[in-house]
């Protein structure tokens, strides 16, 4: 489903218990490698058990070439740029990025500005979690980075948020048809973002997260206009958390 609908991007890492060998065999049986952008992970310190784990993910992923290597959370961040600075010179690897925390925001922020070496960043951000378009998202806009985006959904937590309220009619005029995709299209909306990986294991979610994606997004306006929803939205819920608690 998602590759038929236009999806490229499959994320993975070490750290995900079987998932490289799972998704290697899925893409050799479906002959599906070509269509995919695939992205993995480095997480480990020194060059040499660097290098043995990056190797390590190819065999798993059944490919000579990944086309993202990321260092996970920028750890041993200096050692293994500089190895997927040679990988990317000899053809095993075609771009380099990091995945990075929200505590970490400023200090990567600064990484980007001085770092040529790295090509994508990955982080969390959604209409709860704002921070990054202070800073980072700036940053990675200036100097050219992509911006993958990861738990657009706060897991789920947006959705008990905004339960048993009713989408505003005027989220219409950007073709937004639930609140999944008010949230996604809010954020596939900010230039600096060039995709979103909000994870599922139900193909019904997938459908509809695969719908923000298509027709119009929000303009500047527009996403000034779904910040003062969520934040409305936001107050009238701790007035009920308060109420209930006094009462």
């Amino acid at each position: 489903m998602l590759l038929d609908s236009g999806g490229r991007l499959v994320d993975s890492s070490p750290m995900y218990g079987l998932a490289e060998g799972v998704r290697g065999g899925l893409l050799t049986e479906m002959a599906a490698r070509p269509r995919v952008f695939l992205a993995t992970k480095a997480w480990t310190t020194g060059r040499e058990r660097g290098l043995e784990q990056m190797q390590r993910s190819a065999q798993l992923l059944r490919t000579q070439v990944i086309d993202l290597m990321q260092i996970h959370n920028l750890v041993d961040w200096g050692t293994q740029l500089a190895t997927l600075c040679s990988m990317k010179a000899e053809g095993r690897i075609r771009l380099s990025g990091s995945p990075i925390t929200p505590l970490a925001l400023c200090r990567n922020s600064r990484v980007l500005a001085t770092e040529p070496g790295i090509d994508f960043v990955q982080l969390g951000y959604s209409l709860a979690a704002r921070e990054p378009e202070t800073a980072l998202l700036p940053a990675a806009a200036a100097h050219g980075i992509a911006v993958i985006i990861n738990q657009p959904f706060e897991q789920g937590n947006l959705f008990r948020r905004i339960r048993g309220q009713a989408l505003p009619d005027w989220t219409r005029e950007f073709d937004c048809a639930s609140w999944t995709q008010l949230f996604l299209k809010y954020i596939l909306a900010e230039p600096a973002v060039t995709c979103v990986i909000p994870a599922t294991n139900n193909p019904e979610h997938m459908k509809v997260d695969l719908g923000a994606w298509f027709g119009r997004l929000p303009n500047p306006q527009q996403r000034q206009k779904i910040r003062e929803l969520w934040d409305a939205s936001q107050l009238l819920d701790v007035c009920r958390v308060v109420k209930r608690a006094t009462s």
